[in-house]
């Protein structure tokens, strides 16, 4: 290994250390354990080297919000036992590239995407976990940032299960989604905490469709113990475990 990578790895495991001395002291506040947290490193603008090095340090799951940049990564890296999250808005134009490698996909927002999806890993043969992003624009949140109203969770979760192939029923090819929870974004401009206070009756309306529907996706650097506090299970962290972002990798 070179000194550049040498430097690079003691980087990225003083990042993961703090990362997870983080994650800790805000599990105790919340009176939770660190057991329940699943830490997805955001390594968009990164080099597929720096998911590498990661790996070597334990990191197994991992988060991309552009095709253009995460398929090339995660083909370079298909010989590491690694989980993908896409975790960016999803267009249908890409939703056949995304479904190749992708085993977690955090922006289902609409029908359409979900009947999309649901084809693509029927054709793969995968079963593909789907997160229904929920917009906070109530908080004060940008609709830019995409995601589908609280009122609209129960039909998206009904939809995402009538697709789910669970059985073993052969008439047709295994695959398609699986519920998995929600996922949201604090918007710029609210504090977390009040942008984050209705995850846990989102979560619940998701849960009365699927019980085992757990998954919280909420959490960046700048506020996981805010996320976690309102019951988190899955943080997105780029930027406090790999530094400030790089140009991005093309």
């Amino acid at each position: 290994m070179s000194k550049a990578s040498d430097a690079r790895r003691a980087e990225l495991a003083d990042g993961l250390a703090e990362v997870w001395h983080r994650i800790d002291a805000a599990c105790t506040a919340a009176g939770r354990s660190r057991d329940e947290i699943t830490l997805i490193a955001v390594t968009k603008t990164w080099p597929a080297s720096d998911v590498r090095l990661l790996y070597e340090l334990g990191q197994r799951d991992f988060g991309e919000n552009r095709d253009q940049e995460a398929a090339p990564k995660a083909e370079a890296c298909a010989d590491l036992d690694l989980r993908w999250h896409f975790v960016g808005q999803l267009q249908t134009n890409k939703v056949a590239s995304v479904t190749r490698y992708a085993d977690v996909i955090h922006s289902v927002d609409r029908l359409r995407l979900v009947h999309a999806l649901d084809q693509a890993a029927r054709r793969r043969e995968r079963v593909i976990t789907a997160l229904i992003q929920v917009s906070l624009e109530e908080a004060g949140g940008d609709p830019g940032r995409g995601g589908a109203s609280p009122g609209e969770l129960t039909e998206l979760a009904e939809a995402i299960v009538a697709t789910a192939n669970e059985t073993n029923d052969t008439s047709g090819p295994a695959g398609g989604l699986r519920l998995g929870g929600v996922m949201a974004v604090a918007p710029l401009g609210v504090p977390a905490a009040e942008a984050f206070a209705g995850l846990a009756a989102c979560s619940a309306a998701v849960r009365a469709v699927r019980a085992d529907a757990t998954m919280i996706s909420a959490g960046m650097s700048g506020d996981l113990e805010e996320a976690i506090k309102a019951g988190a299970t899955h943080l997105r962290i780029g930027t406090a475990l790999l530094g400030d972002r790089k140009a991005p990798v093309m």
